[in-house]
């Protein structure tokens, strides 16, 4: 078996991933596998991709420095509406967050 090396790795929204997906169903047949995952995204995805492109611009533009791009897929994806919501998203991450900063993801959101 072919060895893979993974060259770069970065998160994208859902809404990124139904975008692919759709220019990719265009093409070519969809495996099992991605034909469920991308009628999940049709089920779930609010957004589209530019706006969830500019909401990831004003979400980097807070200059919050705790919060990774990981992070921020995580937000525009589960779209938290309260503090206690963001704060559910961040329960398994080793980061914490100041009150204000999660006031201001929240009100972007």
């Amino acid at each position: 078996m072919a060895e893979l090396e993974i060259m770069k790795e970065t998160t994208i929204t859902m809404a990124e991933l139904k975008e692919k997906l759709t220019h990719i169903k265009k093409n070519h047949e969809l495996s099992f596998r991605a034909n469920t995952s991308f009628e999940y995204l049709n089920n779930v995805t609010k957004r589209t991709e530019k706006e969830s492109e500019e909401l990831k611009k004003k979400l980097q533009s807070l200059d919050i420095i705790r919060l990774k791009d990981a992070h921020i897929t995580k937000i525009i994806d589960l779209e938290p509406k309260d503090m206690d919501s963001l704060k559910a998203i961040f329960a398994s991450e080793n980061v914490t967050l100041r009150p204000e900063d999660m006031k201001r993801i929240v009100e972007c959101v």
